[in-house]
């Protein structure tokens, strides 16, 4: 990745890169939906080519994450703190890492969801991808916020789109309350130890619309201040 690249980013928008960083989140969480058709049909070769997806972009808005934090300025001459960009670009880098977390544990293990969880598994992915992307619809208002002085009438906008990720991550939580009580019901008939990971596979894939929401409360605090 050019140097000239990073500067020419800068100059135009000191939220450019932060904004490129978490639509590159977005596309890897989105690689979930055909893993998860995939882990469900049994098909291992869809599934490992979309998890080897999942892998490569979950590095590649690594190399994002770590030129932005080599290449932030010290000081601003904007309202909004460095110290910010920084906490907002972990949160969203936790993101992708919950994502190829889930999808490594249930290729390594070569895991199958059992038939009767699988209509609410693919409904929580689906949840954690509509959180991630209204999680970068949030961000991608960072632009407008600047430029108006974070004027009234945008952290108002802003705010309605940070309590749409809020009920977005509810929803996701109440859906895997079901997913868990779905499985403590089938806990009899399965392995113990294929029982304890699945527990860990709903776990995990919660995390990535809890941290998705999380992005849009380090936003809310910005606004706060």
């Amino acid at each position: 990745m050019s140097g000239s690249y990073f500067s020419g980013i800068f100059g135009k928008s000191p939220v450019k890169p932060l904004q490129e960083h978490m639509e590159k989140i977005v596309a890897c969480i989105s690689e979930m939906i055909p893993f998860t058709k995939a882990v469900l049909t049994g098909d291992k070769e869809s599934r490992d080519k979309h998890y080897q997806n999942i892998v490569d972009m979950e590095h590649e808005a690594d190399v994002l994450k770590k030129e932005l934090r080599l290449r932030l300025p010290s000081s601003l001459f904007m309202p909004i703190d460095r110290r910010d960009i920084l906490e907002v670009l972990t949160m969203q880098d936790m993101v992708a890492g919950s994502a190829k977390d889930v999808a490594g544990l249930i290729c390594a293990r070569d895991m199958q969801i059992p038939k009767p969880l699988a209509k609410n598994y693919r409904k929580l992915i689906k949840g954690c991808v509509d959180a991630a992307k209204q999680a970068y619809v949030a961000i991608s208002e960072l632009d407008e916020l600047i430029e108006t002085g974070f004027g009234k009438r945008e952290r108002k906008r802003v705010g309605r789109l940070l309590f749409k990720l809020d009920m977005i991550e509810q929803r996701t939580d109440e859906k895997q309350d079901e997913l868990l009580h779905e499985l403590f019901k089938l806990e009899q008939e399965l392995h113990p130890v294929n029982t304890m990971f699945l527990y860990r596979v709903i776990d995990k894939t919660g995390h990535i619309a809890d941290r998705a929401q999380r992005v849009g409360s380090r936003l809310q605090l910005m606004l706060a201040r």
